[in-house]
């Protein structure tokens, strides 16, 4: 028999804020594509159709009790692995990557599904293997080892952004579950080695990137253009922009990938310092809103999937703001429910219904 309580106890706050950066991010998808001769579905409709079915999916898993998805979560975890095998041997490449399964009506990031599953995955691992102590060496083997596996697959494609993304993700979460001071210090170790040693398993594309980071201006119009254009962008939208499809940058077309990974710069160019603030704070709230309901979970594998799914929002916002004004290297990490992206709504938008599964069984026990 279907509970009153879940109605009453639905987040309407979450998806409220959810839905506000999201459509600030249409519109702001709506300005950087303004320019572009028109041609085919414009992008931003397309973003709205995603967000559409993504609210639809929220609300789907919403209706079954997250306990449930614990009994699932390895048998999602195998099918993100069999997609990224399948994606690695017949997937579409596009631009020397190959990353994309094309099933039509939309071209199925494999490593977005995985982002869901190690989050699952994990959460049922960590509820069910408490240590007030923390965790030893010995004891984290089985986490590592499915967190090997994936990453390995995505740095075949190669995608080095993703793959970081599920290690953030990961560690985040192992870093709650709570850490000997031992084993964070041959861990610690074990990072720098791998980060070193992982510098020659790069490939050149990838190196490029990172050399571009430390000093971009040395090859101002290859491979440092974005990063050059991406900072004219935010920094000269001042303290309240230029206005609303009025940023020269990208209406211009000097600003590169201005729909996907440097939306932010368009939108810091039309807004400014001050409108950035407030699109940053309704990140933070996101982020706090997050942990909040993680706190009120009704038990332990509720708690482990809301750290989770914030540890991946908060690591997606992070990374991509980093990489625009040049603080961090060009991965290509989307801007959570504001980039153009198919794939990466949904798997955000899962997220979120996600949490409001947890937060709306808060009461039951």
């Amino acid at each position: 028999m279907f509970d009153r309580r879940l109605v009453s106890n639905f987040d309407w706050v979450l998806l409220f804020t959810v839905l506000i950066v999201a459509g600030i991010g249409i519109a702001n998808l709506f300005s950087a594509t303004a320019s572009w001769q028109p041609g085919g579905t414009p992008l931003y409709l397309k973003q709205m159709l995603w967000l559409s079915g993504g609210i639809l999916i929220a609300l789907t898993i919403c209706l079954v009790d997250y306990r449930h998805l614990e009994y699932f979560a390895i048998h999602l975890y195998c099918l993100g692995l069999g997609l990224l095998l399948y994606v690695l041997l017949l997937g579409r490449s596009t631009m020397g990557a190959t990353r994309w399964i094309n099933l039509g009506f939309i071209n199925l990031q494999p490593g977005e599904v995985i982002k869901v599953a190690i989050i699952l995955v994990l959460a049922r691992i960590f509820s069910k293997t408490a240590n007030p102590f923390g965790y030893g060496l010995f004891e984290i083997w089985k986490p590592a080892l499915l967190l090997l596996l994936p990453v390995v697959l995505i740095l075949k494609e190669p995608d080095l952004g993703t793959a970081m993304m599920v290690i953030f993700i990961a560690v985040s979460m192992l870093l709650f579950a709570g850490l000997k001071r031992g084993t964070l210090v041959v861990l610690g170790l074990l990072g720098t080695f791998i980060a070193v040693a992982g510098w020659f398993g790069l490939h050149d594309y990838q190196r490029a990137r990172i050399r571009t980071f430390l000093n971009p201006e040395a090859d101002p119009l290859g491979s440092g253009y974005h990063i050059i254009q991406s900072k004219i962008a935010v920094g000269s939208g001042g303290l309240f922009g230029k206005g609303f499809i009025q940023g020269t940058q990208s209406q211009l077309s000097f600003l590169p990938e201005r729909h996907t990974d440097f939306a932010f710069s368009v939108f810091a160019e039309e807004w400014g310092f001050a409108g950035s603030l407030v699109l940053l704070a309704l990140y933070f709230f996101l982020i706090v809103w997050g942990l909040y309901v993680a706190r009120r979970a009704a038990d332990r594998f509720g708690l482990f999937l809301a750290v989770g799914v914030t540890a991946m929002i908060f690591w997606h916002i992070v990374v991509n703001l980093g990489m625009v004004i040049g603080l961090l290297p060009v991965v290509g990490v989307p801007l959570p429910f504001f980039s153009y992206g198919g794939t990466s709504m949904v798997t955000m938008m899962i997220g979120v219904g996600l949490l409001m599964n947890v937060s709306m069984r808060r009461f039951m026990f």
